[in-house]
């Protein structure tokens, strides 16, 4: 399926059946179908040059679990800074469509984008797939970006991405670049 997705298919350090049931276990939910694919196909790695996607590795850098609680963490910090001091008032997030209130209590982060947009997966429970919306870099505002995997894939690579990730970005290339567990280990130390 993903060869139809992108042009250039590189693979990346791909996850095991192990690692998905590892991190299944540690989520708490089942990954979907989607996204286990592409996990054990393409691997960690990026779309287009510019859309990192974290897959269950046993490399910290890259692997879903430790980034999803990662990314979770950083963006409640920075929700509690922007929160003003003297309010008891939930962050306000500007989510487009018929998305219910709770949408980013159901957030499970995935990947991140080159400019900080992060991500995510509307874990509702009970359905096959989940919903991918993407958290833009501002904290505030919450674009849809499809239904699947591959559906979300390839709207970045078409005009849709101007309602995924919002204006300034052009179609992505059909591409996917894989990280090997060097490269990923490199990642890891240039962060530390």
């Amino acid at each position: 399926m993903w060869e139809s997705v992108f042009r250039d298919l590189r693979p990346g350090l791909a996850s095991s059946e192990a690692d998905l049931a590892r991190a299944e276990a540690e989520l708490g939910f089942a990954l979907p179908a989607s996204y286990r694919s592409f996990a054990t196909t393409c691997g960690a790695g990026r779309i287009g040059g510019h859309v990192r996607v974290f897959t269950p590795v046993p490399v910290e850098p890259a692997d879903l679990v430790a980034r999803s609680h990662l990314i979770a963490h950083g963006v409640a910090l920075a929700l509690d800074g922007l929160r003003d001091g003297d309010s008891d008032e939930p962050h306000r997030f500007t989510v487009e469509g018929d998305a219910d209130a709770e949408l980013m209590d159901r957030a499970c982060f995935f990947g991140q984008t080159e400019r900080g947009d992060f991500l995510f997966f509307d874990v509702t429970p009970g359905f096959p797939e989940y919903d991918i919306w993407v958290l833009c870099a501002d904290l505030e505002t919450v674009h849809f970006g499809g239904t699947d995997l591959p559906t979300f894939v390839r709207g970045l690579q078409g005009l849709e991405i101007l309602h995924i990730l919002g204006e300034g970005e052009g179609p992505l290339p059909q591409t996917f670049e894989g990280d090997d567990a060097a490269t990923l280990a490199q990642l890891g130390a240039a962060a530390a």
